[in-house]
């Protein structure tokens, strides 16, 4: 048995999937062909099958989730810079936050 585990490329697991898609051979002869356990390749094809709409929604899902993220982001922004104006309003305190010493 190997001592570490063997990190396959996208392209190694995908080109495997696809193999295994086409059944022109069996798991049997793709994981001794590939050196793969037989159930490695019943997952990468499970997720290949999964994940294909994916690849031809056009990243909508995506955009979805960054305008959300970036919604996000500008409250934060927006609640910081509030957090920040009082806090500089404040005497006594430097930006940083620590007292003044006099």
């Amino acid at each position: 048995m190997s001592p570490h585990r063997t990190r396959h490329s996208a392209e190694f697991k995908a080109k495997v999937a696809l193999a295994a898609l086409a059944e022109s051979k069996t798991l049997a002869e793709l994981a001794s062909e590939y050196g793969v356990h037989p159930t490695q390749i019943t997952r990468w094809k499970q997720e290949l099958v999964a994940n294909a709409p994916d690849l031809f929604g056009k990243g909508k899902k995506k955009d979805d989730n960054h305008d959300a993220e970036v919604a996000e982001l500008h409250r934060q922004i927006g609640k910081l810079k509030v957090e920040n104006d009082f806090l500089s309003n404040l005497p006594g305190l430097n930006l940083a936050g620590r007292r003044n010493r006099r």
